[in-house]
């Protein structure tokens, strides 16, 4: 009897000295992307008329091209629901139990579908992925909406973005 007991314990200490390691982890990950990746910006007070809005799921928010790469600082690792709006100058990104942010509109360098990032993976086209520069580093922030039937828009929307500022420039 008092051998199951110690091997319980056992198990049990393995348990919480495996939560703890990845704990520890997490926070070195973060403090160390606090330094590589600048604060996402806030969203403005008065962003305008929502041009597109979509509700789901923000996956997460990854270095672009590095699909598993998660970006764990100042709470983007965080997997929430979200409803994301496409106004004039950017995105918003207001997550229920996570920090909202703001992509402009300018920062926008891709969008597309794709089927997974950072431990989600899902049917094909099942996401949707800006690309966008936050400072000098390049992200990959992932949604998957509710109705995959507004990715067109969203595509649309931020692709004609990108032609006016190429063509602007």
């Amino acid at each position: 009897m008092s051998d199951r007991i110690l091997l319980t314990l056992a198990v049990f200490a393995f348990f919480l000295v495996c939560v703890l390691l990845m704990w520890r982890g997490w926070r070195r990950k973060s403090r160390a992307q606090s330094v590589q990746v600048p604060p996402f910006a806030e969203i403005p007070a008065e962003p305008g008329e929502a041009l597109i809005e979509s509700t789901g799921v923000y996956i997460s928010t990854t270095t672009a091209g590095h699909w598993q790469e998660r970006v764990v600082t100042r709470g983007a690792g965080l997997r929430t629901g979200a409803v994301w709006r496409l106004h004039e100058d950017g995105v918003a990104i207001e997550r229920g139990g996570g920090p909202d942010f703001w992509i402009p509109r300018a920062s926008v360098t891709g969008v597309r579908k794709d089927k997974g990032m950072a431990g989600k993976v899902m049917g094909i086209d099942a996401l949707l992925v800006i690309t966008w520069l936050a400072g000098d580093v390049e992200l990959d922030t992932g949604f998957r909406g509710d109705d995959v039937d507004d990715y067109p828009q969203w595509i649309e929307a931020l692709q004609d973005t990108r032609n006016d500022i190429k063509g602007g420039a």
